[in-house]
């Protein structure tokens, strides 16, 4: 079992570029893929930033979209890495939520390169709520207008489905200790959505 980390960090001890970078440089290869060497480096290079993330929102990054995504990415993406089949994989997403609705009422994603811009709008998409999924949607179609990028909207419509259909996604109820519904179970069971 990985060592749990102790010692605090502030986000001033890090530079978001520095976030950005590495994830820019793993690749859309590696940002969804259920990689245990790749959690195992977040861990060991972030997880303190995303310990100090969770704290709250640092208006100091909230202040430039370089700032807002690195926060996004330690709040929203790099916890699904670093706490893999526990309910704390979601714990700071109405942090990233949070996040996103400041960066988008700035412009911020429009100032960010496309390879990267889905961050901003994957925090609604994790949502398990009807307006936020009708948000992801509505953003992730205007980015595929924009770019070309059909899979991220196949992807927005398809949470949204789980959500109209469930109000949730079955596949976290384990995790996050809630009984599932026998039309739960057997979606499951059929290959359906597991995040």
């Amino acid at each position: 079992m990985a060592e749990r980390v102790s010692v605090p960090m502030t986000l001033s001890e890090i530079e978001p570029a520095e976030i950005i970078a590495f994830w820019r440089e793993a690749g859309p290869e590696r940002w969804f893929a259920i990689d245990r060497d790749f959690d195992a480096v977040i861990r060991a290079r972030f997880e303190r930033a995303h310990l100090a993330a969770s704290a709250g929102v640092d208006q100091a990054w909230a202040e430039s979209a370089e700032g807002a995504l690195a926060f996004l990415l330690l709040t929203d993406q790099f916890p699904r890495n670093l706490y893999r089949e526990s309910a704390h994989a979601f714990a700071t997403d109405p942090l990233a939520r949070h996040m996103a609705e400041q960066a988008l009422a700035r412009g911020f994603d429009m100032a960010t390169e496309a390879l990267v811009r889905m961050f901003f709008y994957l925090p609604f998409q994790h949502h398990e709520d009807a307006a936020s999924q009708a948000r992801s949607v509505e953003l992730f179609t205007r980015h595929s207008e924009l770019t070309g990028d059909s899979e991220g909207l196949r992807h927005a419509r398809h949470h949204a489905e789980t959500i109209a259909r469930f109000s949730r996604f079955p596949h976290r109820n384990v995790l996050l200790g809630r009984d599932s519904a026998p039309e739960e179970r057997a979606y499951l069971a059929r290959g359906g959505f597991t995040g």
